[in-house]
């Protein structure tokens, strides 16, 4: 439920509280005021039983009382009992006399026709004088005395009040009622508070809880508020917000790691080939090279450790630029068969100089177009045969060159016979600064970037690189590059040297 709702639910339920408050308010002083709700008197008839006239009405009732106790006749003066009408009415009572069956005197604040007949009968012991009766609809309570005249004739005296048997009840409980609800008001009031805070107060301050860790610098937790509101959706931006600098952190300091390693390595294979050209040239500063033979093979030796420094050193900042996307890629459409030929071509006396059989033969011979970058993918190409040159060590050595074309991509695969990769390390072969031989052996390694620039011009092609390997088995690697549309093929034309 999102916190747009509950609060327009808080609001809503508070309105309608406070509104059925103040309807039920309004209605108990009505009722209190006017008596006019008479449908609950047989619930509160045994009150009036007991309490059916105000005070001053019990006050004039008792008086009436000791007038028939000691001068009943006096109960027959219609003057007299005008004026305790009148009283009477004050208190929204009225008065009834009777004689035997007849009727002596009646208030006519009644208007019963049926008042008679639903008077109780003679009761001269008066055990009960105050009680209820219905006429109709009709409620009254009513207190009474039953009395003999002077010549011996019964007389009853009654005091009547119509009554709702609510109104009373709300006079005597309306500040009991009205603390109630007031009570009613505030609980709902609290517990509204406490939905609105557990739901969106209480997550807000662990959030801000958290930010006050990502402040110091912890990242190490993790935020887990089971929610679909939006304080949810803002807990899983933040928890992914967490993530992400917790990502950007492990990076740096792999980063740094990465850094230190690759300072030590450079420092290393730039250490082994500059001890080896100060030897040297202090074997010709001492004369050692004292014959003509002598000095062309130390000349040669230095030169190829120089040479062996300028590649790395141009491998470096050319892995540096890529990783900083500031090396520009000019793509061009380019017949990959034709390409791969020339490499290859180019490649293949060396290969053979080196003892490796070269196996290349694309059987349909038809033209295939990519758009690439033709000095990049020619590099790609040459550091995977230079690190499968590096783990070649059967006496046969084989690379075989295969492509496979589909209908949207092109795969170039390399397979060698050699060594293979170790299955704990075939996953880091493309990182950079990774190597599967870490002893830094000039003869088998490198700077560890070769395969990581290869990735790094492969993906800035829109393409992908990865290798499969066994132990004892070879390596392959394979490149897969989007293939030009229709449109852009044609037929090979060996005659043109372009691409």
């Amino acid at each position: 439920m999102s916190i747009r709702i509950k609060i327009l639910l808080s609001f809503t339920g508070m309105l309608v509280i406070s509104l059925l408050f103040i309807l039920l308010t309004a209605s108990l002083y009505t009722i209190a005021s006017t008596g006019d709700v008479q449908s609950f008197r047989d619930i509160y008839k045994v009150h009036y039983q007991i309490n059916p006239l105000t005070k001053e009405g019990e006050s004039i009732f008792l008086e009436l009382k000791y007038l028939a106790k000691n001068d009943p006749d006096e109960l027959q003066n219609k003057e007299l009992l005008h004026e305790y009408d009148f009283k009477l009415k004050v208190e929204q009572s009225g008065l009834y006399v009777r004689r035997e069956n007849e009727q002596i005197f009646e208030s006519l604040t009644f208007n019963q026709p049926g008042l008679a007949q639903a008077l109780p009968l003679y009761d001269l012991s008066n055990n009960q004088i105050r009680s209820t009766f219905n006429i109709g609809e009709r409620f009254y309570a009513y207190a009474k005395f039953d009395y003999r005249y002077s010549d011996g004739a019964k007389g009853s005296v009654f005091v009547i009040r119509e009554r709702s048997p609510f109104a009373e009840l709300t006079r005597r409980l309306l500040p009991v009622l009205s603390l109630l609800l007031i009570g009613v008001l505030i609980i709902a009031n609290l517990l509204l508070y406490r939905w609105i805070t557990r739901s969106v107060i209480k997550p807000l301050g662990l959030l801000r809880s958290s930010a006050e860790r990502i402040k110091e610098g912890d990242l190490q937790f993790k935020l887990d508020l089971n929610s679909k509101d939006e304080v949810g959706q803002l807990n899983d931006a933040f928890e992914s917000m967490r993530r992400r600098l917790q990502e950007s952190v492990d990076f740096r300091l792999q980063d740094e790691e990465n850094r230190k390693e690759l300072i030590s390595n450079i420092s290393h294979d730039l250490r082994t080939p500059l001890t080896t050209i100060k030897g040297y040239i202090e074997g010709i500063r001492d004369g050692v090279a004292n014959t003509p033979e002598k000095m062309e093979k130390y000349v040669n030796i230095i030169y190829t450790k120089a040479a062996s420094m300028d590649r790395m050193v141009d491998e470096l900042f050319l892995y540096s630029k890529l990783d900083l996307n500031q090396v520009p890629f000019v793509f061009e459409a380019v017949d990959i068969v034709k390409f791969l030929d020339d490499c290859i071509d180019e490649l293949r006396y060396d290969l053979e100089d080196q003892g490796v059989a070269v196996d290349w033969d694309y059987a349909a011979r038809e033209a295939v177009m990519v758009s690439v970058d033709l000095e990049k993918l020619k590099r790609t190409v040459v550091n995977i045969i230079d690190n499968a040159l590096k783990y070649m060590d059967n006496e046969q050595k084989k690379l075989a060159v295969s492509l496979q074309v589909e209908s949207e991509w092109i795969t170039i695969a390399f397979k060698d016979n050699g060594i293979g990769i170790p299955e704990e390390a075939l996953p880091h072969i493309f990182e950079r600064f990774y190597r599967a031989e870490p002893s830094r052996n000039v003869s088998t390694g490198g700077s560890g970037l070769g395969l990581a620039i290869a990735r790094q011009i492969i993906e800035g092609h829109g393409g992908t690189i990865w290798a499969e390997s066994k132990p004892g088995a070879g390596t392959s690697v394979w490149i897969k590059l989007k293939r030009m549309t229709s449109e852009g093929a044609h037929k090979r034309d060996d005659s043109n040297p372009d691409y």
